[in-house]
């Protein structure tokens, strides 16, 4: 097993800065925000996880679960996977062979719904307290390429000024402890840092150093 101890308590550093904004909206917008246990809304959101939250989230995974809760819950990773190939190949087609301009095709992407290989049969996810990032910042109002964005379970309003999570600088820290992340391994891999890739594909993937140094 490899260690990641410096990287990865930066990035727990980024998740509590995280966390307590949240707290900070949910308090300041009580009637607002109406996240609760059994709410698995964004438990169905289409998206990547940055290289530094699929190596910590793969590792906790590996660490905390038995293995029986671990084959379960591969196996929800393997129909989710396959669900998300169908995403992609039919955006590709919008965009690439029908000509669809960007915007359509994330809009098309933001109507899809992939369950999470981490919600269980109780509805609850087995894996909370390590979850990524942007399950953390789901039910308060965020920002992505300048359009803003509130869950259809909360109570804030379209069109109404709210205090609001900027993703895209969010993103750009990750991708900063992604690098980090691989100086750290030793790995020289060009734009290593910038992959992307689903809850699914990063608990099926094997993070040992055939994987970052090959």
């Amino acid at each position: 097993m490899l260690a990641f101890s410096k990287t990865f308590e930066r990035y727990e550093a980024l998740v509590s800065e995280v966390d307590k904004i949240f707290v900070a909206v949910q308090e300041a917008y009580k009637d607002c925000v109406r996240c609760k246990i059994h709410c698995w809304d964004c438990c169905y959101a289409v998206f990547d996880l940055t290289l530094i939250e699929s190596v910590y989230m793969n590792h906790h995974f590996n660490k905390s679960l038995t293995r029986r809760e671990r084959r379960k819950v591969l196996r929800r990773a393997e129909k989710a996977d396959r669900k998300f190939y169908q995403i992609k190949r039919k955006l590709q087609k919008m965009h690439l062979k029908e000509g669809k301009p960007s915007e359509d095709v994330l809009l098309q992407l933001a109507r899809e719904r992939v369950q999470c290989p981490f919600l269980n049969d109780e509805k609850l996810c087995d894996l909370y307290a390590r979850r990524p990032i942007t399950c953390r910042v789901y039910g308060i109002p965020t920002s992505i390429g300048g359009t803003p964005h509130i869950c259809g379970e909360s109570g804030f309003q379209e069109g109404t000024a709210y205090p609001t999570v900027n993703v895209d600088n969010m993103n750009d820290r990750l991708i900063e402890l992604s690098k980090d992340l691989l100086q750290e391994m030793g790995a020289n891999r060009s734009k290593m840092h910038m992959s992307l890739v689903p809850v699914s594909a990063a608990l099926m993937t094997t993070y040992d150093e055939k994987y970052f140094l090959a």
